[in-house]
């Protein structure tokens, strides 16, 4: 039987964080039926047995535990979806605890029926974690058909589809998330969903609290090497598509000539390491595609 919402949660080898990540979901406050899927990535660290401590309910939730053995957090999200029931999909990371009307903002984020995707408000839990994959914007955004969307924009800590669309899209792109070379199979999903002619939005009302736990400069560059490479890939991914290559051209360039103009020498050097990375993302991930 359908239920309105399925929150997904995939997690691997972070049993402390994920114990802390489900006390969030048993505050929140609804009066909504939904479910909590938790997707366990092959961890060997205690989850499957912490996963078979919980209850089968949970705040007004079903509870439902998955195991998927191929590492990748694109896998993991996908076993979540054939586990899930709801007509709506959210997702979040066991690194986050979700606000305690979270459910109830879901809610009202797809009560506008044109709406088919939406990515939410993440805050840091932790202020003194390095100010990062973060997006703590108060203003609606819409994000129109077959446009290009900028990473960050939606993130996978907090975004949430609507199950017709997943199952249009084919999910997410296995070569994508983190456990690959590609962190970026959460953009890439948003984006597969507009370039089908779905209209999308960046929400702040579904709300969650990122404890990330990077604290040091060499983190967050390490970090962001990364997500340099996976954005590459994400950029490539939609250069070879006929529809979207001019979008995405025109983007990429103006976003490297911006980078290279801005500031003084040191600014221009990062910004075109940064470049070379996203170029290299792009042809890795074009020998993924040519090769297999």
């Amino acid at each position: 039987m359908s239920i309105p919402i399925s929150v997904v949660v995939c997690t691997r080898n972070r049993v402390d964080s994920l114990r802390r990540c489900v006390q969030a979901f048993s505050t929140t406050d609804t009066d909504h039926k939904w479910e909590l899927i938790i997707v366990d990535n092959g961890s060997d660290d205690g989850t499957g047995a912490f996963l078979a401590s919980l209850p089968r309910k949970l705040a007004n939730a079903d509870v439902i535990t998955a195991f998927e053995p191929k590492r990748g957090l694109a896998a993991a999200r996908n076993k979540g979806i054939r586990s899930a029931c709801g007509d709506v999909i959210a997702f979040t990371d066991d690194d986050c605890y979700v606000s305690e009307d979270y459910i109830d903002s879901l809610f009202c984020a797809f009560a506008n029926h044109e709406i088919g995707v939406i990515g939410g408000r993440i805050l840091l839990y932790d202020q003194s974690d390095i100010n990062l994959t973060i997006n703590d914007s108060e203003s609606y955004l819409v994000l129109p058909p077959k446009t290009f969307v900028a990473t960050g924009t939606v993130q996978g800590a907090n975004m949430a589809f609507r199950r017709t669309i997943l199952d249009h899209i084919g999910g997410f792109e296995e070569n994508f998330g983190a456990g690959t070379s590609f962190p970026c199979e959460d953009i890439d999903a948003v984006a597969a969903a507009l370039w089908q002619g779905v209209t999308g939005a960046y929400d702040p009302r579904p709300v969650v609290y990122h404890h990330h736990g990077r604290k040091s400069k060499r983190e967050k560059a390490d970090l962001w090497k990364t997500y340099d490479k996976g954005r590459g890939a994400y950029y490539a991914k939609y250069i070879l598509r006929r529809d979207s290559r001019s979008e995405y051209i025109t983007h990429w360039l103006r976003s490297v000539k911006a980078g290279l103009a801005s500031g003084g020498l040191r600014s221009r050097l990062w910004h075109g390491r940064q470049s070379f990375r996203e170029i290299i993302g792009g042809l890795h991930y074009l020998a993924i595609r040519v090769l297999g």
